[in-house]
């Protein structure tokens, strides 16, 4: 073999090994925020015939411990076998998580948001296809002094039935790093804030308080302590 021919060969090794590392480094860094989870979520209004919708969050987040903000990807998943029709995804920030933007979705107005939050968007879906999803861009703000909690309820266009709520579920770190970089805070914990003294702050239960929707769907009125509330709109009875 000449040498000629061994350098050609080498330096083809040399770049596909190298075009490997690149792309599995990308693949290793391209989900940072884990597999989605549906913790905390729980179906309220019956949805139409073969339509099952649910929502995830990321299993974990990470907040700067600078300018503490972080980013979340909020999905809407239809696991039916029919199509949705025109639905919502609302997304609402409580206590410490205050929800800055979400791409593609309208800001809702101060006064018809959920007693107790501070914050919230609503996304429009013409429609979702049976087995389909999808996913929207959350940048957020998060008070690592505070606990924080998040909230996603699905509702017809109009808002007059919520199909599926998850939340207001925490996320929150009982181990955090204020000198480190970022705070990686895990969905479903309560935060425990590293406050001076270590003081921490009062831990909420998975109470079954209820939260009824009016018929703009927009408020979701707080009930008792904080803490994981449902929401449920009552049914009206059937003439017979």
């Amino acid at each position: 073999m000449s040498s000629r021919r061994t350098t050609t060969i080498t330096g083809s090794l040399v770049a596909a090994s190298f075009s490997a590392v690149l792309i599995l480094s990308g693949t290793a860094g391209a989900d940072d925020q884990g597999p989605g989870s549906s913790k905390g979520g729980k179906a309220v209004d019956e949805a139409p015939a073969g339509v099952e919708l649910t929502t995830l969050l990321p299993e974990k987040i990470s907040v700067d411990n600078g300018s503490e903000e972080t980013a979340i990807t909020a999905t809407v998943k239809n696991e039916g076998s029919a199509d949705s029709g025109p639905i919502r995804l609302l997304v609402v920030g409580f206590d410490g998580l205050t929800v800055k933007n979400v791409q593609g979705c309208s800001p809702i107005a101060e006064k018809d948001l959920p007693e107790g939050s501070n914050s919230g968007f609503s996304c429009a879906l013409d429609d979702l296809a049976a087995g389909a999803s999808k996913s929207f861009d959350v940048d957020a703000g998060y008070d690592l002094g505070s606990t924080g909690k998040i909230c996603l309820p699905v509702q017809n266009s109009d808002g007059s039935k919520t199909f599926w709520q998850q939340g207001p579920v925490p996320f929150g770190t009982t181990n955090p790093s204020p000198n480190a970089p970022a705070t990686p805070l895990l969905l479903g914990t309560d935060n425990k804030p590293a406050a001076p003294g270590g003081d921490e702050l009062p831990r909420t239960g998975p109470g079954r308080n209820v939260v009824p929707l009016g018929a703009a769907g927009a408020t979701l009125l707080a009930a008792g302590a904080a803490g994981l509330w449902w929401s449920r709109r009552p049914r009206p009875r059937r003439e017979g």
